[in-house]
């Protein structure tokens, strides 16, 4: 896969990344970790409703390697998990905490599009890519994975004000340009999936987490933070 055309201030962020994310979301009371272990295990939960069991994972956009214990957690068949990134130094931090026998971390240009993926998920990463570029980054999940394979696009929800605030306070979201979800869903059929469903996530901040058990009901309105595209690479 190409390199995707990042915004050049997540270089200059990689060491803080951690710091900066936190600081960021500390207004909805809970942290980068909670968000990361929620938002897999609704997507585990999703594929359990398919039956989908997938045992070869790429995580497109890695980072610092942030969701890799809770995709081993989400996914317990998992045999494989790949993730990748385009920033070097990223990559050594993800390396060094969570790198195992079933995880590794490769550049985003090593990695070669091969058919033979399960799944492929991202968070947060089309928003950093440069518009023109973001179909050919699709086309290439679409690529990498097997007929039948899954792509899980996570992004943050512009027409929620709380989304737009704490992007304002993260120095590599500030500037980045958001995709709403018609964008996402256009994005990802036109990169040859079929749509299953979009989701929208985190309604609740902590402070209001006794109401959370209704999020379930309201996840096809675009109330959320966030919101899941999930879409499927037709079967041979």
């Amino acid at each position: 896969m190409a390199e995707p055309s990042l915004d050049p201030q997540l270089d200059r962020h990689a060491a803080e990344y951690d710091s900066a994310l936190n600081r960021g979301i500390s207004v909805s009371g809970e942290g980068r970790d909670w968000f990361a272990r929620e938002r897999l295990l609704h997507l585990a939960r999703c594929l359990e409703r398919l039956a989908f069991r997938p045992q070869r994972v790429l995580d497109f956009g890695c980072g610092i390697g942030s969701a890799a214990p809770f995709a081993l957690e989400a996914f317990p068949e998992l045999r494989q998990l790949i993730g990748v990134d385009v920033n070097a130094q990223s990559l050594d931090v993800a390396r060094r905490r969570h790198g195992g026998p079933r995880v590794e971390f490769r550049l985003l240009s090593e990695h070669v599009p091969s058919a033979d993926l399960d799944l492929v998920f991202c968070n947060g990463v089309f928003h950093h890519i440069a518009p023109e570029r973001r179909a050919g980054h699709v086309r290439e999940i679409h690529a990498a994975l097997r007929p039948g394979g899954l792509f899980a696009l996570f992004e943050n929800n512009p027409w929620n004000p709380g989304a737009r605030y704490v992007m304002s306070r993260i120095p590599f979201d500030r500037d980045a340009i958001r995709v709403s979800p018609p964008a996402a869903r256009r994005l990802v059929s036109a990169g040859g999936f079929e749509i299953l469903h979009t989701d929208f996530l985190f309604v609740f901040p902590r402070a209001l987490s006794w109401l959370r058990p209704l999020e379930r009901w309201v996840r096809r309105l675009p109330l959320g933070a966030q919101y899941l595209v999930l879409g499927r690479k037709p079967a041979a």
